[in-house]
């Protein structure tokens, strides 16, 4: 697990595959072009990539300040044959320990009714649900969660 920038080729790579499984869940999935890849740079947030012994792109997420003291995780993905293994939760671990580290007092995140895999974990991680800070967001779809560090 390393810092990577949003644009890495790795990171891409992944991007496309949250995608497209959102495409495939939902029906339809927010532009990863959207988010600003200076949005992650240190010290006001941080990318993550990791890969395996090949070098092959297994999971990758971010966080960014959204207020003085919030951060936001975003872009959390790890592939499925690799989420047996508890890339996500380190990745997890590791955003919120830098985050914690800039002076972010609390984290909060956004992900979808289906992805009942990324909602087990940010519970078992100390995630509570909250309302909804993204305006025009599916309240059918998309569940707001936040943490204090």
């Amino acid at each position: 697990m390393a810092p990577a920038s949003y644009d890495d080729p790795g990171v891409q790579q992944l991007l496309l595959g949250l995608h497209d499984e959102q495409r495939s869940m939902y029906g339809f999935a927010d532009d990863p072009a959207d988010t600003p890849a200076s949005q992650f740079a240190p010290p006001h947030g941080l990318f993550l990539l990791v890969q395996d012994e090949e070098g092959q792109a297994l999971g990758r997420g971010g966080w960014r300040l959204l207020g003085a003291e919030t951060a936001e995780i975003k872009r959390m993905y790890v592939r499925p044959d690799a989420r047996t293994q508890s890339v996500g939760r380190e990745i997890l671990l590791r955003l919120e320990a830098d985050a914690k580290l800039k002076g972010a007092t609390s984290m909060q995140l956004e992900t979808g009714v289906a992805n009942t895999a990324a909602l087990a974990l940010y519970r078992t991680q100390g995630y509570v649900p909250m309302a909804s800070y993204r305006p025009g967001r599916n309240l059918d779809v998309n569940r707001a969660l936040r943490k204090d560090l």
